[in-house]
């Protein structure tokens, strides 16, 4: 009986990357929350953005999160303001008309109105 020479030691692959970070999880709900809760959303990303900074990987999904939930939030702060702007001024505008003519159909802007 012989026994084989030893050989260089059998090919073991490297386990196999599942791309999971530490604040993977955390990112992708910030994400989500930033399209409906802005600013929620927007600080979430930041902290899953400092978890992933801490294990030394980098966090694509809280990035993105910060990015969206403070843009969003500026740009719907934005159509708030000129939205309410328009309504004071419309309001402005019929109340000044119907001033002495309560029960009476006015028009502005071609609709129809009845004074208060």
């Amino acid at each position: 009986m012989s026994i084989p020479p030893p050989g260089p030691p059998p090919y073991l692959a490297p386990p196999a990357s599942s791309g999971d970070y530490p604040g993977k999880t955390m990112g992708l709900v910030a994400l989500i929350l930033a399209i409906f809760l802005n600013i929620v959303g927007a600080i979430v990303g930041i902290v899953a953005l400092r978890t992933s900074k801490k294990a030394g990987a980098k966090n694509p999904l809280a990035v993105a999160a910060i990015i969206v939930g403070f843009a969003l939030f500026v740009i719907l702060s934005i159509i708030g303001i000129v939205g309410g702007i328009a309504f004071f001024t419309l309001t402005t505008e019929v109340l000044q008309q119907c001033d002495g003519l309560s029960g009476q159909e006015i028009i502005i802007e071609g609709t129809p109105l009845v004074c208060p």
